[in-house]
């Protein structure tokens, strides 16, 4: 069983299908000559989350046959993904979803009708030029993390030579531009938040520097600002889109499917002709387009305000996940966790997070209506973070803390504060930021040592509770006041928030000694 045998014909569906794989319903060839034809849609990224989630619900929307336009591929960083995820395998990959029973689905993607190198050192680059030429393009999206939207200084300076991917777009718009100002939507699939302003801002800085130095005619810069020719919507987007699994690989071995090799590029790119990923995903999207869309939502994306959006960005990132996320990286590395799924049999952090969520964030989040944050957290906590083929990691998540704090939960002390309510029914978020304390020292509960994750502040803040030892009695805590009067690491002063006392006094219960991270934890949790 190879995903060649489909289109040479060499393929028997029925063996695939009785081992549980589910195959296209569609026309594969005629979807491609149509799209070669008429190209609609040009995504920017050829990595694992874009196969497993924008090109799998375009694949879902072509099984309705209710649409018939494939998506381009086109690479911009890695361009030996083409070479060796892509083109050996006709374009077709496999995505594997990884279910919290410990089972997978397995599914043929072909959608994607060709995969191009994005770089006019390529021939693919004259391709690129005619698509974005074609009156029927209506969109350009992009997952190339948020490090793809960046520019600089001596990229500006290239000229339509640019090596960043926000410069080469900028080069096919001006294409589009010459094409006789064609409409168009560029659309971020990023998991960031703003993300269509994070491509825009990328975009005019290329358009203004070309504008300035004669490359471009000012009506170019125009055109790009001009809302009813060009939008740059916003989306949130939540997949988890592992490395490819040894388990999945073993798994589709004993099927018979012999894509399953892994593959790193030389830029140490991981991925395979199959791409595994949770099975719980989120595309909620701004529905601004100017030229039409593909209709993703027949695959299960949402199209609404840019409001709602918002909304859904901030109610993952202030409750629903992100803060359940920094809680448990917090007291996983205490208690010698090295994995999240690991994590969620202790019913202590189970019911911690659980309780962060559904009794302390929630009364300060803003129902988007798309999605009920009461379901979203129930399928965070009885699906995806459980989920075996999940190899995340506490040590992981604990990144750059200092930098999330602010976000994950100053935000929600804002709100109480902003909106008069009782501040007494804060108490595991406080436990929260108390554990910060602790993790900083470095010692496990156990009293062995332990490596805080890299964090820009790292330093100085160990700095701060350096005076602090473990199992000390009757030791001065009054460093902790210049810890969490932080504005920049909390967000605001947790004193002047009246928090500041009761944090104290969790941490010095969280310092009396091995063993105290545990009884804390669940002294406070069981309260609750």
């Amino acid at each position: 069983m190879k995903l060649t045998d489909i289109l040479n014909g060499q393929f028997n569906a029925n063996e695939w299908e009785e081992k549980g794989y589910q195959l296209p319903k569609f026309n594969i060839e005629a979807v491609r000559r149509k799209t070669h034809e008429e190209p609609t849609w040009v995504h920017f990224g050829g990595g694992n989350i874009f196969r497993a989630f924008p090109a799998a619900i375009l694949n879902d929307a072509l099984n309705t046959g209710k649409y018939d336009r494939g998506v381009i591929v086109a690479e911009t960083f890695d361009f030996e993904v083409i070479d060796k995820a892509y083109t050996p395998y006709d374009n077709l990959s496999l995505l594997v979803s990884l279910q919290s029973t410990g089972t997978i689905e397995k599914k043929v993607i072909a959608s994607v009708t060709e995969a191009l190198k994005a770089d006019p050192q390529f021939p693919d680059w004259q391709r690129l030029v005619e698509v974005f030429r074609a009156p029927s393009l209506q969109m350009i999206s992009f997952t190339i993390t948020e490090k793809g939207y960046s520019f600089n200084e001596a990229d500006l300076a290239r000229g339509l030579k640019p090596v960043f991917a926000m410069g080469k777009v900028t080069a096919l718009l001006l294409e589009r531009f010459n094409a006789g100002q064609l409409p168009l939507t560029i659309q971020s699939m990023d998991n960031c938040s703003h993300n269509g302003d994070k491509v825009k801002a990328g975009v005019f800085a290329y358009a203004e520097r070309w504008v300035k130095e004669g490359i471009a005619p000012q009506a170019f810069l125009d055109y790009l600002k001009d809302e009813t020719k060009i939008t740059f919507p916003w989306s949130m987007i939540d997949k988890i889109t592992p490395r490819p699994h040894v388990k999945v690989q073993e798994l589709l071995a004993a099927d018979g499917f012999e894509d399953n090799n892994y593959i790193e590029t030389e830029k140490h790119t991981f991925t395979a002709p199959f791409v595994n990923a949770e099975e719980v995903q989120y595309l909620v999207i701004e529905d601004h387009y100017t030229n039409g869309r593909p209709p993703l939502d027949l695959g299960g994306a949402l199209y609404t305000t840019r409001e709602t959006v918002d909304q859904v960005e901030t109610m993952k990132v202030t409750t629903c996940l992100n803060p359940l996320h920094t809680a448990m990286s917090i007291y996983g590395c205490l208690l010698g966790y090295t994995l999240i799924s690991a994590e969620m049999a202790d019913k202590d952090l189970r019911d911690f997070i659980q309780k962060i969520g559904y009794i302390e964030a929630m009364p300060v989040v803003t129902d988007p209506g798309v999605l009920n944050p009461y379901e979203f957290i129930g399928a965070v906590i009885n699906r995806r973070l459980p989920n075996p083929f999940m190899p995340d990691a506490p040590q992981r998540i604990a990144m750059d803390t200092s930098q999330k704090l602010p976000i994950r939960f100053g935000e929600t002390i804002k709100k109480y504060i902003a909106r008069g309510l009782d501040m007494s029914n804060l108490q595991l978020i406080p436990l929260t930021l108390a554990g910060y304390a602790r993790y900083l020292k470095g010692i496990k509960d156990d009293g062995t040592p332990f490596e805080p994750s890299p964090d820009p502040m790292l330093e100085e803040l160990q700095a701060i509770v350096a005076p602090l030892e473990v199992g000390k009695q009757d030791q001065d805590y009054s460093c902790l006041h210049q810890l969490y009067s932080r504005k920049d690491v909390f967000g605001l002063d947790l004193y002047e928030a009246g928090l500041g006392e009761q944090i104290e006094g969790m941490v010095k219960e969280l310092y009396a000694g091995n063993g105290a991270v545990r009884a804390t934890l669940h002294r406070y949790v069981a309260a609750r």
